[in-house]
């Protein structure tokens, strides 16, 4: 039964009467980005943790898979980050791994008739900073261009929590068909990851606001230098290992047993009054168990239901509402050619099925790989492999002239269905917290509420403020979260 009523609780205040902590215990389950920042939050104040990963490598979706054809690493899809992620940025430099990041300070605009933009700060205030590249921006007209400084000014007066659709918002602040394909589109489907015409209005906001507008970094794109299996392995296990957390890979979760049972939470800090749920165990694939005082889930949204048992999820709203969390997909074609194609480390595509392109260079001796990525790719769903790999060269052939002449070695496409949730119109009444109803549980995951978009910094941002709780209810107080930037 994954409802017992038999067992004892554990100790939720372990606190000696002179106001230091007993040592304690935690399992974080998920060894994402999420589950990393928390076990990272957790070990830095004596908690003694257990990272528990079903796959055989820590990142979660921001990882690698070995290529059966070379044996090299190949990312399942590119991960970037922006000056803004600040608790990102944090994470990395905390465990040592920030020196594999390449800050692009130069953003690259390909037209299909292969003029390019590109996109830099002068030395001037933000946000002017900015202002002589979006001028100078070639697949825009002038008008275009007052129609967005006009759009972008009404963004930043708009209340931080208004979430009205996005699309009808653009066209009642003098937003045309050009300047939403070829401005609004082109950001926001990337950042978010979702089509414009499902995107709220909330965290479109917060992305021209952080990211483009608040600071003069905020716009900068970090890109990882090495595979992100190389970038979330040896390091990062080091580190863990030297914090005392014990990292088991290829183990996964069946269920977490959870005690239904009146508590009293007179003299503990922090915690719901009146709950009457505590986690008893983990139960592994395996049928063995792990027990700790306190236990972190993070996991993706379309897992938590296979793991609380179906009486929690029932009987409490703060689960029930994840239910109305929807996926959206990300798209990324793999392509090995045999002489280089690219002299540009990147390039934003403008009117094209790919958002991004990134050159990876040279991989291998005479192999020179190119990743394209797509972003909210329904519009792909029914098209197979083939037809996708060949939309994607036929495209790079248009706009790269050495992609014709080249020979292509071999390609992959791959595609992560449930890769974020969908940002649409109101979508935090669905994202809980990561203060559970269950006294000793917290939860992380981007798709939590943290105030971010489905991003890696929201990632680092959910497992930071899941540590938080758990050290708040023992007793033990903390800030980890980051300020934002501009905020510093």
């Amino acid at each position: 039964m994954a409802i017992a009523e038999t067992e004892q609780l554990p100790h939720i205040n372990s606190m000696h009467s002179s106001g230091l902590a007993t040592p304690t215990s935690a399992v974080v389950i998920g060894g994402g980005l999420a589950g990393i920042a928390a076990a990272v939050g957790l070990a830095q104040h004596g908690v003694r943790v257990t990272l528990v990963e079903a796959r055989n490598r820590l990142g979660g979706r921001a990882g690698s898979f070995t290529d059966p054809a070379s044996g090299q690493w190949v990312d399942a899809c590119q991960h970037v980050s922006m000056g803004c992620c600040t608790n990102f940025s944090h994470l990395l430099r905390t465990i040592g791994l920030e020196h594999f990041l390449s800050p692009q300070t130069k953003l690259y605009f390909i037209t299909p008739d292969r003029r390019r933009s590109v996109f830099k700060a002068d030395p001037w205030p933000a946000p002017l900073h900015l202002g002589r590249a979006l001028w100078g921006a070639h697949y825009l007209t002038e008008t275009d261009k007052l129609r967005i400084a006009w759009g972008l000014f009404a963004l930043l007066r708009a209340k931080p929590q208004a979430d009205p659709p996005l699309l009808p918002w653009l066209e009642a602040h003098w937003q045309n068909r050009r300047t939403i394909d070829r401005f609004w589109a082109v950001v926001l489907t990337s950042a978010l990851n979702e089509t414009i015409d499902r995107i709220g209005l909330k965290y479109a906001r917060k992305v021209f606001r952080d990211g483009f507008l608040r600071h003069r970094d905020g716009f900068v794109v970090h890109i990882p230098t090495v595979p992100l299996g190389r970038l979330y392995g040896d390091e990062l296990r080091t580190w863990l290992a030297a914090h005392q957390v014990h990292v088991r890979e290829g183990i996964a979760v069946k269920r977490l047993h959870i005690l239904a049972r009146e508590t009293s939470t007179a003299g503990m800090t922090s915690l719901p009054p009146d709950k009457s749920w505590t986690v008893q165990r983990v139960e592994l694939r395996d049928g063995s168990t792990l027990s700790a005082d306190w236990y972190v889930l993070a996991v993706p949204f379309d897992r938590v239901g296979d793991v609380i048992p179906a009486e929690v999820m029932e009987q409490e709203t703060y689960f029930a509402n994840i239910r109305h969390l929807s996926p959206s997909p990300i798209t990324s074609v793999h392509l090995w050619f045999d002489q280089p194609v690219l002299t540009l480390p990147h390039a934003v595509l403008i009117d094209s099925c790919g958002q991004w392109v990134f050159n990876r260079g040279e991989v291998a001796p005479g192999e020179f790989y190119v990743q394209v990525v797509v972003s909210a790719a329904r519009e792909l769903r029914g098209a197979g492999r083939a037809e996708i790999q060949r939309r994607i060269v036929d495209e790079l052939q248009r706009l790269f002239p050495p992609v014709a002449r080249a020979r292509l070695l071999r390609a992959k496409v791959v595609t992560e269905h449930t890769a974020t949730f969908s940002a649409v119109p109101g979508v935090d009444r669905w994202r809980p917290a990561q203060a559970s109803p269950i006294a000793n549980l917290a939860v992380a995951g981007d798709w939590t509420n943290t105030g971010w978009p489905a991003t890696m910094e929201g990632a680092v941002r959910s497992g930071y403020l899941a540590a938080e709780v758990i050290l708040a209810r023992r007793g033990q107080p903390v800030k980890l979260l980051q300020p934002e930037l501009g905020e510093l």
